[in-house]
């Protein structure tokens, strides 16, 4: 099921700016899906629409230990495991319920957070 347009776009415009006020975060195609990267190098946050007609308009997002399975248990109609990066603890976080841009700017700076150097996360908490 592929969504409308225009809910995409606006999907992928609050992710991109979640992403995109990173410090050091660039954005690129990986296997037919925007990507986001620190320092062009580790991906934290892949955006999916109806990825291989799952029927979801979904982040997928590096998470912390354990984190998985907390939302997963606590709200799986908002939090699944994902297809070929859930073995390593990644999150999807569906963006067809009625998302909270808020909560999902969070959760792409939790993300950011796992993978991106220690210098740029005392950036970001630095406010830089």
């Amino acid at each position: 099921m592929a969504f409308p347009a225009d809910v995409v776009a606006r999907a992928l415009t609050e992710v991109r700016a979640a992403c995109l006020g990173l410090p050091e975060v660039q954005e690129r195609p990986s296997h037919g899906a925007p990507t986001f990267f620190v320092r062009g190098k580790r991906s934290f946050v892949m955006f999916h629409d109806d990825h291989h007609g799952d029927g979801r308009l979904a982040l997928w997002v590096a998470a912390a230990p354990g984190a998985q399975a907390e939302m997963v248990d606590e709200e799986p109609d908002r939090f699944f495991v994902p297809p070929y990066v859930g073995h390593r603890g990644w999150l999807g976080v569906r963006l067809d319920r009625q998302p909270d841009w808020s909560e999902v700017a969070g959760i792409c700076a939790d993300a950011y957070r796992q993978v991106a150097p220690k210098t740029l996360v005392a950036r970001l908490d630095a406010g830089a």
